[in-house]
């Protein structure tokens, strides 16, 4: 299982993801699922994957590849891509077609195989765009009204920001909303686990402007995580029961 979100703020985009890849208790791996492709000052688009580690690595090589390739085009390369719909639309084609290859494979043996993606990014003269792209190869996008998106394990971290986020929230409270998220899914679910991969795209740099791994032990991260608790249980000590 895994953890990623990113969030779509006024001042710019926040993405965080874990890299604990785990196929049974006795089997457990680190792997990147944050995922960036950059044309320095033309545009900036980040990918973060959920699911199976065959799935999702298969779409990313065939996304560089295509971008790699003398046949590259607007049609079929997301660096090339007119728009971040068009780059979302790419991202769901490639997705589907591989997931549909191996669950094929798989079928003969009775297993399936599925993954999920969020699209982060911006290009030159166009805004800021988030989306969540689903195994089939269909899309939603991040809105004022809901302006975060997860995949994976999701269930822990979602009260936080649905408490705290919105499209005027700063980016230094961004980075503190997910990063406080991802501590309650890892204290829940030991299926997610760190390091942890933290970007952050400020609005019109058309580049990553941090990028910052988080490792086991992180001082600054065990603050952060032991200041949270304390809060909570000051909080629940202060709030009254029922009468």
């Amino acid at each position: 299982m895994t953890y990623c979100v990113g969030l779509l703020l006024n001042a710019g985009m926040v993405l965080l993801s874990d890299t604990r890849t785990n196929a049974g208790l006795d089997n457990i791996a680190t792997y990147r699922k944050m995922f960036t492709f950059e044309v320095p000052g033309e545009r900036v688009i980040v990918v973060m994957t959920a699911g199976s580690l065959s799935v999702t690595q298969t779409t990313i090589a065939r996304l560089r590849d295509t971008n790699d390739s003398p046949d590259a085009s607007a049609e079929n390369s997301i660096l090339k891509a007119p728009t971040l719909l068009k780059v979302a639309e790419i991202v769901g084609a490639t997705l589907a077609r591989v997931r549909g290859e191996v669950q094929e494979k798989l079928a003969a043996m009775g297993q399936g195989a599925s993954a999920s993606m969020i699209v982060a990014g911006q290009r030159k003269g166009g805004g800021m765009r988030m989306f969540l792209i689903y195994p089939e190869g269909n899309f939603i996008e991040a809105t004022e009204d809901t302006p975060f998106l997860q995949i994976g394990e999701h269930k822990y971290g979602k009260p936080i920001l649905d408490r705290v986020v919105r499209p005027d929230t700063s980016l230094a409270d961004a980075q503190k909303a997910v990063l406080l998220s991802m501590d309650s899914t890892l204290r829940s679910n030991l299926s997610v686990g760190m390091p942890l991969d933290l970007a952050v795209i400020e609005k019109d740099a058309l580049a990553v402007t941090k990028n910052r791994r988080i490792e086991a032990g992180d001082p600054e991260f065990r603050a952060m995580s032991d200041a949270w608790s304390k809060a909570l249980r000051d909080g629940f000590q202060q709030i009254e029961t029922l009468s």
